[in-house]
């Protein structure tokens, strides 16, 4: 394909060289942001020979309905960052605030910060324990002291949110398929009505099918929402087609934090830490390099299509 396109446009080095600007995003501009994260360090087993700085000098600020992804190669940071961001775990130095109170401070309420920072781990399945669906996504409103009627009214909304069929309400947890026991636990997290959803590879171990029912439903909901969403993936297709903005960790340390375009130009860097782009900037990049001239800022399969046809209609 490749050679054949280029013969209508003769050899690369006849092309002009694409001039992409390298600016960094900013983020949030003239708002507060909704978690602030400042110099923060950890350090698992300090003073052990099993001595790891998980965390480096981490800044962010992250704001209300941004739909952000974090990716990185296995320990690379990202898990014990999600950590970090309901206090689950306490940096080992440094400062993070939820809308600007810090929350290591003396006498903060760490039970409201989790109420409203809902963090669904990776096979979240495996946190289910009701004897039927609309009990068990009543727990979370029942541990904030709320009445029955308001958590039931709670939970099937949280249900509707995720697109879980009603008919299904009082089906045991344990007899639903993979991707409807993760609708129910995300519906557990968000029937809390947290301003903050944080999802841990929440597509692991789906079908194809069920990885993208399940992304599709989550950024609805991000949209009708305005919640903000925290989506760790390794997927970098996913990360492209989804989110608006990518925080890349390595080594216990931020690396790139910008829009999927921006940070996936740097696709060399990304595969010095075990990353890629999405497979598709590859294939734009091999059409350039064979003198099509196509733009090689594209990350979607859908972008991909629009400018080979603008490119053979010249």
């Amino acid at each position: 394909m490749c050679e054949s396109i280029s013969k209508l446009y003769g050899k690369k080095e006849d092309l002009l060289e694409e001039t992409a600007t390298e600016e960094h995003t900013v983020f949030g501009q003239g708002k507060d942001p909704i978690l602030s994260l400042k110099n923060l360090n950890y350090v698992y087993n300090p003073g052990t020979a099993y001595e790891k700085h998980a965390m480096k000098e981490v800044s962010l600020d992250l704001y209300e309905g941004e739909f952000i992804g974090i990716i990185g190669h296995t320990g690379s940071g990202k898990s014990t960052l999600i950590q970090h961001l309901n206090g689950l775990i306490r940096a080992t130095s440094g400062e993070l605030s939820f809308r600007g109170r810090n929350i290591y401070e003396e006498g903060y309420p760490m039970k409201e910060l989790r109420q409203q920072v809902g963090l669904v781990f990776q096979y979240p399945e495996h946190q289910l324990f009701e004897v039927d669906v609309l009990s068990d996504v009543c727990f979370g409103p029942k541990n904030q002291g709320l009445s029955q009627e308001e958590c039931e009214k709670r939970a099937k909304e949280a249900l509707q949110m995720v697109g879980f069929p009603e008919s299904s309400y009082k089906a045991s947890p344990f007899d639903l398929s993979g991707g409807q026991k993760r609708r129910v636990a995300i519906a557990g997290v968000l029937a809390m009505r947290p301003k903050v959803l944080v999802l841990d590879e929440p597509t692991a171990g789906l079908d194809p099918k069920g990885r993208d029912d399940i992304l599709d439903q989550i950024a609805m909901l991000q949209k009708t929402t305005g919640i903000t969403v925290i989506l760790v993936s390794h997927s970098m297709e996913d990360v492209a087609k989804y989110v608006d903005r990518i925080i890349v960790m390595n080594k216990g340390e931020k690396i790139f934090d910008d829009t999927p375009k921006h940070v996936f130009r740097h696709y060399k860097r990304l595969e010095e830490v075990g990353l890629a782009a999405p497979e598709v900037t590859y294939i734009m990049h091999e059409l350039r390099e064979a003198g099509v001239p196509v733009s090689t800022d594209i990350t979607l399969v859908g972008e991909a299509a629009e400018e080979i046809e603008r490119v053979l209609k010249k």
